[in-house]
């Protein structure tokens, strides 16, 4: 009876964790209380021991997921990260200050970035790699092509919601903007990007990655002086890089195919 009697009293002591930790929302104290009880009785650990290795169990946990959260709100289109770029098959790309940048001290002060090259230089893995870096320091990160950005910019114009999208892209923290420079914007797309340059000017920062020199943005921007102002707004106080010309993804990949064919 006895036995029974404290079997019933464990299965009702899980019932009641079960439920406490589904209404306080502490999955992994819920998932594994009982691994960790038994490990605490193995090794004779007091309450206050058992109890700090379940809610440290629990914060790295929700930690976890936090980054996992950010990194997904991010819209990112693919995984990347800035520890699997190849700086090997790009020498023009600066390690050491990737590797600064990737602590996000510039994003924390607000300071624009601006990846300049040529396609096939890595930019866009950059890009990505940089912007999951400030999602996992606990940033708001955006990732958006410009002509996409342009897009909702201007339905939003036409359904009259533009200060409010405008003023949600204000408060994410970092925003990255891909392909600037691929495709030419009419007046009314620049100055509505403009708007949004404005609206983060020394407060967000905003990353870009573009495949022109600033002297040939007047190609996308066909207003000169629309142009300057938003060369002017993403060159203040930024850390520029130059990811150089010829593609090292076609390099590698001539590489692989010469390499499988001796």
């Amino acid at each position: 009876m006895a036995g029974r009697r404290d079997e019933l009293t464990d299965t009702a002591a899980d019932a009641a964790i079960e439920i406490a930790c589904r209404v306080l929302r502490l999955p992994t104290i819920r998932d594994r209380h009982g691994e960790v009880a038994a490990a605490a009785a193995r090794q004779q650990a007091g309450y206050k021991a058992f109890l700090t290795e379940l809610l440290s169990m629990e914060c790295d946990d929700r930690e976890t997921r936090r980054k996992a959260r950010l990194v997904r709100e991010a819209a990112f289109p693919r995984p990347k990260r800035i520890e699997d770029f190849d700086f090997t098959a790009n020498p023009d790309v600066p390690a050491a200050l990737i590797g600064t940048l990737s602590r996000c001290a510039w994003v924390a002060a607000g300071q624009p970035l601006v990846l300049v090259g040529d396609s096939g230089t890595g930019k866009s893995h950059l890009l990505i790699g940089l912007g999951t870096a400030a999602a996992e320091h606990g940033y708001r990160v955006r990732y958006v092509t410009a002509a996409a950005l342009v897009n909702e910019l201007v339905e939003a114009s036409d359904d009259r919601t533009l200060s409010k999208v405008i003023g949600r892209y204000g408060r994410i923290d970092l925003l990255c903007l891909d392909e600037l420079g691929y495709i030419e914007l009419d007046r009314r797309g620049a100055e509505l990007l403009f708007q949004v340059f404005t609206e983060r000017e020394e407060k967000a920062s905003i990353a870009v990655a573009s495949n022109a020199a600033f002297s040939e943005w007047t190609s996308a921007f066909t207003d000169p002086r629309l142009c300057a102002a938003i060369v002017d707004r993403l060159t203040f106080d930024a850390h520029i890089i130059t990811t150089g010309a010829g593609s090292y993804r076609l390099r590698t990949t001539a590489a692989r195919r010469q390499a499988g064919g001796t």
